[in-house]
């Protein structure tokens, strides 16, 4: 059905309104969450370890989450706001930036408390995603009752717009795919390119069995800061930070560099070889989106997990690969590798969610990116294993690096 225009009065009626008031943060600022973040993104910088350790700053919304269990200090003001939005046929949504403030540094033993709010609802925005209404919230943090920072985030909630026939996407140009009739502030790089790249195969679509919905991967979040990162995906090309000033290669993407500071960089091409370094897997709750092919692997014998080596976890995890969110990083320049591969096709839906691998892979030029294992049953899965990157099709927009075992790689 076509969006109903909305009077934005009545949206911009929801702007000031509470989402969470005075909440608490599940725990004080500790050692241990500082250490596996550092761990997780690789900062090894001195000022998060110590006795006089600080936490890093975009942990920032770390400690204000509310896990598997959720805050229950959370108003009705969002999800009134939702579901007003949702009705006028708005139903997709989309996050699409976070801006963090930081007003002081938080140390270990500090307890976090905040307020959220309603901060912004724009007119309607027409972007190649669709047409609908971005909603920023604001949320205030404090630690031991003094200002630490501020957290902004937004997402657009919208009307999917009508794909062109596949004969008439591929007509038209890049210059016609990139033109919005309005200004856009969603991501850009998140729908499948518009024309065949030759030499690569694009992936046949999989017949969809009848009475079923596929279940979407939620959209990355792509901003300015890491477009680039994406632009690659995009192209089938897995592009790693590079500093100029020390060559230190880093990923995530990340403003500057956290060898010498510099915030110059261009960008090296993976090779697309890798090992596992380390892997999840997920159990509960099921989520379609991430259940491992069918075509890809058998299930287990017993549906039974190895308790040696790697972990279990019973929490949800987004495996979509890439850098998170950061400040903002400079032009860069592209420098061509070897590596080009097909996508693979998008997973059949499944009416029974299996549980799948999440590996941490070491890609063979020092650095470490998540993302899904695939080509064995998830309970094959091994640290060390060697793998190899693609490009899944995860659905007719979203397409994702993940990492095949090499063959002869099984256990």
């Amino acid at each position: 059905m076509s969006p109903v225009q909305l009077a934005y009065e009545q949206l911009k009626a929801y702007e000031g309104l509470s989402t969470s008031a005075a909440g608490v943060g599940k725990d004080l600022v500790n050692e241990p969450m500082i250490r596996h973040w550092c761990e997780a993104m690789g900062d090894t910088n001195p000022a998060y370890r110590g006795p006089d350790a600080i936490a890093p700053p975009t942990m920032l919304q770390a400690w204000t989450m509310g896990g598997l269990s959720g805050h229950a200090d959370r108003s009705g003001a969002y999800d009134e706001l939702s579901t007003l939005l949702d009705s006028a046929g708005y139903t997709s949504i989309v996050a699409t930036d976070c801006e963090q403030e930081y007003l002081r540094p938080l140390r270990p033993g500090d307890e976090i408390t905040f307020d959220a709010v309603i901060e912004s609802v724009s007119e309607r925005k027409t972007t190649k995603l669709g047409t609908g209404h971005f909603i920023t919230t604001r949320m205030d943090i404090h630690a031991n009752g003094e200002p630490a920072g501020t957290h902004r985030f937004r997402v657009l909630k919208y009307a999917p717009a009508a794909r062109l026939p596949k004969t008439a996407e591929r007509s038209r140009t890049p210059q016609q795919s990139s033109n919005t009739p309005e200004r856009s502030q969603a991501p850009q790089q998140a729908a499948r390119p518009s024309s065949h790249t030759p030499g690569r195969s694009q992936g046949a679509r999989q017949p969809q069995a009848p009475g079923q919905t596929r279940t979407r991967r939620p959209r990355p979040v792509i901003n300015r800061d890491n477009a680039g990162f994406w632009e690659g995906v995009a192209g089938h090309r897995l592009l790693i930070q590079r500093c100029t000033g020390c060559r230190t290669l880093r990923f995530p993407w990340l403003p500057g560099c956290n060898a010498c500071g510099s915030p110059e960089w261009d960008t090296v091409e993976a090779s697309g070889a890798g090992t596992v370094f380390s892997y999840v897997v997920m159990h509960h709750p099921p989520f379609p989106a991430f259940t491992v092919p069918e075509h890809e692997a058998d299930p287990p014998e017993h549906g039974v997990d190895p308790p040696e080596r790697g972990s279990e976890t019973a929490g949800p995890q987004a495996a979509a690969p890439g850098p998170h969110a950061v400040a903002s990083g400079g032009p860069h320049t592209d420098v061509p590798g070897p590596h080009t591969t097909a996508p693979t096709p998008a997973p059949h839906p499944s009416p029974h969610p299996t549980p799948y691998a999440v590996g941490l892979i070491e890609l063979a030029e020092g650095v470490r990116i998540v993302s899904n294992v695939v080509g064995v049953p998830y309970d094959k899965v091994r640290i060390g294993m060697p793998v190899r990157l693609e490009f899944l099709r995860a659905d007719e927009e979203l397409e994702l690096p993940v990492f095949r075992v090499a063959e002869g790689g099984e256990a």
